[in-house]
């Protein structure tokens, strides 16, 4: 009997070519986009797990409130693992990591600078889970310049022999250290990423009982099962404790006081697993992700695999209704009812398997498409996944019997008689849950097409935005220190001598991308009691006139006034600030070096505003001052010819040192890097709109092509009557523009709502346009005309005795 079903079911599939090609192609998409989500949000929550202590795990971090500007930064104060370790039992370990970028590596006579390095406790390994290939993780970093390697760094020195032993030279530090542990390679969903791990004994910073610096990120491993809050709870006693006093004598101003002006700093606690997805902090280890982006792609993947299966279901059921005098006629030559059921049931499982079959070969293509987007190794391993393969037969499951119910129950329990008569139509109740399921696909294409039009024009916006300084033909050559002091120099002037070059300053502080930064506190006029958090950034005399920066008050700094080595310049907002607006020229300000040693500056000059942060964070005040420059060169340049400057440069750069390859950057392709995950985003979100719709039009268009074919004998008498081809397009298609349009009246306000939400993530957001949503009602409009017109015009065009003569 399943064979003679499977015949059928096949027979029919085959007569009804175009709608199992629209059915198969539809759910195909459908799920293979919810898999490529799905296997996407795995990988993003997957962050960290691996560690077999993760749900122990906690990361110290240090929040403030200091004159309105925030303080939120992921590492602490040296001594803090120290002093939480002896203090609460509850603290089981306590160990630290402090990065220190990537180093020049000397073995043998290569040297090597592409590798992450870190300081870390000689109790690291115990804390995360880092398989040791050779050496002991309990004494392999007890010693100082001990290190340990990963995998991939031991094939990149040593190729296939023991690195056990052998010795590195830092080229930079001048010391070498030795050996002592290869583990494998630390996993890509971890939020730190290095190469290298030596060991922290030794280290004269790690040793420091200063709570006024911080340079450490600090992990606690507490109990099974420990609430995480009842030990934050206890960190206000901390910091009374051991920054209290230290503030007071550094800063001249108590905790109580400190805390009585509005102003307030402290420990918080964040567990492991929820750093990679609901971090915002500075100086982190690694680019964090967003749970809200968690939240909209997973929303969307059900979404889509939703109108995947309303399709299904609705093509299933309206080509079934064509199908009632076949269950009229079988029904009369004997056919059971169990038949009949079994025979509905087995054509939609097999128009689901063949979906299924296909949604996987799509995931194959579009993996790579989508790995390289969203900078990911996403791969459909059913080994690695196990999870995958039930999830996916079970979805086919559910949907094939779904699709299957209504013609399985609902057609071979009529009457044949009735059927044969030709007295069989579609209930109202019917065409209302399709029309429904029409509504909620196109509720979901709106929303998607608002959605994707304020992302692309807040990216727009941020792109094009007045920035203060010039981002345009500024080349940034990092790691010139590498060259030494008067290297450098002879560098830059022969940079000079170049008719293409305009001008250049030495500064390793940049108004976009990576950064030197720093936190700085100063007292405007001498005044203990006013103390301001700001940023200072070390310059030269070039720096403002490279970067094309406006000076509002004052002057630069210049080689014609000595005294400049000891005046500072100030954006506005820190002229608005220090309470002196544009009356600051002349004023002080006093920064604490270490208890008794202050050092006052002259403010020489106001620079306007400009943002050297994130369009997601306002201007905050900024200090510039003449400091010892070296390390980061930026070439204003004059030239189309950029190509051939750049072969100069490195020219030069060669000429002058062999031990580093030349390197460089634009500075506007460092303004747009740091807007790459909301580029992502939008590109990722414009895909799945589109595929959204798509999804949608091909239903949209197997529901047009199956009202046509109902509507035959009614179109046939309405053209003998005289009504006009486009009478009859017209009626045909005000029935799907007005569910286009209720969708709209629905989806508006709540695209409204989750763009609103998502545009206050950015200090400086676009306002949402009526002409935003409007655009998107006229695109779906559009594309439900475009989509119908096919079968409109063929049921209008048609000649009337065919469709008469066919009743």
């Amino acid at each position: 009997m399943f064979k003679n079903h499977l015949k059928i079911a096949f027979r029919n599939l085959a007569r009804n070519k175009a709608f199992s090609s629209i059915n198969i192609s539809g759910l195909s998409i459908g799920l293979a986009t919810c898999m490529i989500i799905t296997l996407f949000i795995q990988n993003e929550l997957s962050y960290d797990r691996f560690n077999e202590k993760a749900n122990q795990i906690v990361r110290v971090i240090f929040r403030g409130n200091v004159q309105g500007q925030k303080m939120n930064e992921s590492h602490v104060m040296p001594p803090t693992a120290q002093a939480l370790k002896a203090d609460y039992p509850e603290v089981l370990e306590a160990t630290r990591l402090r990065d220190y970028g990537r180093p020049r590596v000397k073995y043998g006579e290569k040297i090597y600078r592409d590798d992450a390095f870190a300081f870390v406790d000689p109790n690291f390994f115990n804390v995360f889970t880092l398989p040791f290939i050779k050496g002991d993780p309990k004494t392999a970093l007890s010693q100082p310049n001990s290190i340990v390697i990963t995998k991939r760094l031991s094939e990149k020195y040593f190729g296939n022999e023991d690195p056990i032993g052998k010795l590195l030279t830092f080229v930079d530090g001048n010391n070498t250290c030795r050996i002592t542990g290869l583990i494998a390679n630390v996993p890509e969903h971890s939020h730190f990423q290095m190469d290298m791990f030596v060991s922290m004994t030794g280290l004269p910073e790690a040793n420091s009982n200063s709570w006024m610096e911080s340079d450490f990120y600090t992990y606690l491993v507490l109990p099974k099962g420990y609430d995480y809050k009842k030990l934050e709870a206890k960190m206000p006693q901390v910091v009374e404790k051991y920054m209290g006093p230290q503030m007071l004598e550094n800063m001249g101003i108590s905790l109580g006081k400190f805390r009585e002006k509005g102003d307030n700093i402290g420990l918080y606690l964040q567990p492991l697993t929820d750093i990679h997805l609901y971090s915002n902090f500075a100086y982190d280890l690694s680019p964090p992700g967003d749970i809200r982006y968690i939240y909209i792609f997973g929303v969307i993947a059900i979404f889509m695999l939703f109108i995947a299966c309303i399709n299904f279901m609705n093509l299933s059921t309206a080509s079934a209704s064509r199908r009632s005098r076949e269950v009229g006629i079988r029904k009369v030559l004997g056919s059971l009812k169990q038949d009949l059921i079994q025979q509905f049931l087995v054509e939609s499982l097999l128009l689901t398997a063949a979906a299924l079959a296909l949604a996987i070969a799509f995931v194959y293509l579009g993996l790579p498409i989508f790995n390289s987007l969203s900078n990911k190794h996403l791969s459909l391993n059913i080994l690695d996944n196990p999870w995958i393969l039930p999830i996916l037969l079970l979805i086919g499951l559910v949907t094939g019997l779904l699709a299957g119910s209504y013609p399985a129950f609902f057609l071979s329990s009529f009457n044949p008689v009735s059927v044969l008569k030709a007295r069989f139509t579609s209930s109202k109740k019917t065409n209302g849950l399709r029309s429904g399921l029409v509504v909620f696909q196109f509720f979901v294409s709106i929303i998607l097409i608002i959605s994707t039009t304020v992302v692309y024009k807040q990216l727009y916006f941020i792109q094009h935005k007045k920035l203060g300084y010039d981002k345009d033909q500024v080349i940034v050559l990092p790691d010139t220190w590498m060259l030494g002091g008067q290297k450098e120099e002879l560098f830059r002037q022969q940079l000079l001598q170049d008719p293409r070059v305009a001008s250049v300053s030495v500064s390793g502080f940049l108004p976009a991308g990576q950064s030197n930064n720093n936190n700085y506190f100063v007292n405007p006029d001498d005044n203990p009691s006013q103390m301001h958090k700001t940023l200072k950034y070390d310059v030269d005399y070039e720096y403002i006139p490279t970067l094309g920066m406006e000076m509002l008050a004052g002057r630069n700094f210049s080689r014609q006034f000595p005294t400049d080595s000891s005046s500072v310049i100030i954006n506005e907002t820190a002229a608005t600030a220090l309470g002196w607006g544009d009356k600051a020229i002349g004023h002080t300000i006093t920064h604490t070096v270490r208890p008794g040693d202050y050092k006052t500056y002259t403010v020489l000059g106001i620079v306007k505003d400009f943002h050297f942060k994130s369009l997601h964070e306002l201007i905050t005040p900024l200090v510039m001052m003449m400091g010892n420059n070296t390390g980061t060169l930026i070439v204003k340049t004059k030239t189309k010819d950029l190509s051939g400057l750049l072969t100069s440069m490195d020219n030069r750069w060669s000429a002058l040192t062999s031990e580093a390859p030349f390197s460089y950057s634009f500075l506007d392709e460092r303004f747009k890097n740091t807007y790459k995950a909301e580029q992502t985003t939008g590109t990722i979100l414009a895909i799945f709109a589109g595929l959204t719709i798509f999804v949608a039009c091909l239903g949209l268009f197997g529901l047009a092509t199956f009202t046509a074919e109902q509507r035959n004998k009614e179109i046939g008498i309405r053209k003998i009557l005289g009504a006009t081809v486009t009478g009859i397009f017209t009626m045909l298609s005000k029935d799907f523009l007005k569910l286009v349009s209720l969708a709209f009246v629905i989806a508006s306000p709540i695209a409204w709502f989750i763009m609103k939400e998502w545009l206050q993530d950015f200090a400086y957001p676009i306002s949402l346009s009526w002409w935003i949503f409007l655009g998107a009602a006229l695109a779906v409009s559009l594309i439900t005309i475009v989509t119908i017109s096919f079968q409109a015009l063929k049921a209008a065009l048609v000649n009337p005795v065919r469709s008469l003569r066919a009743e």
